[in-house]
């Protein structure tokens, strides 16, 4: 029996791959034929989801995504996929261009295919070169990253600092902060001269 065999897969495990889920069983997939990854990069070659549902797909079946992006990031890849969806004779089916089946085993199916891959990893590029952009200018503007916390307060240094004074160890004080003893002397310091940090 030919299947509609679904994927949907999110990079973070913050995020959360019901809009795809929903898209998908909308088209016709149903729940049983539904694969799914979380948290897992496109980057990997390795993602369990995925690999199911490539174990589920038989000659004839469809593969349905919602978008390109959801096979991988480099055009090489997607390629490389298409050609061994060819060789299974399954089909693919992305719901964001049209809704319509692209067909690689047709010149005009592989060629769509094609574009759309190298579009998704120049889009995925130009995404990267936005974020390093923006970090760039931000460190430039002397602007806060943003990054962890810092979980040490520096009242907590300046207590340490008179425990050590009275004779507790240096190691024993740095030990119960939770810090390693560079980190305790680097931000005793700074509280002195603030210019050590930077």
């Amino acid at each position: 029996m030919i299947k509609l065999i679904g994927y949907a897969r999110v990079s973070t495990r913050q995020q959360t791959t019901d809009r795809q889920q929903t898209d998908l069983l909308a088209v016709g997939v149903r729940r049983d034929d539904l694969y799914i990854d979380h948290g897992i990069s496109g980057a990997r070659a390795s993602r369990p989801g995925f690999d199911r549902a490539l174990d589920a797909l038989h000659k004839g079946d469809t593969l349905v995504i919602t978008t390109l992006d959801r096979l991988g990031r480099s055009t090489q890849n997607m390629l490389a996929f298409a050609e061994e969806l060819r060789g299974r004779g399954a089909g693919l089916r992305v719901l964001n261009l049209g809704g319509g089946n692209v067909d690689t085993s047709t010149p005009m199916g592989s060629m769509l295919f094609t574009i759309m891959a190298a579009l998704g990893q120049m889009e995925h590029e130009i995404k990267r070169e936005r974020v390093v952009d923006s970090i760039n200018k931000r460190r430039d503007a002397g602007k806060n990253l943003g990054g962890r916390p810092r979980l040490i307060t520096d009242s907590q240094i300046r207590n340490a600092r008179r425990l050590i004074e009275g004779g507790e160890p240096a190691a024993q004080v740095a030990r119960d902060l939770g810090i390693s003893r560079a980190t305790f002397y680097r931000r005793a310091r700074a509280l002195i001269d603030p210019e050590v940090e930077h």
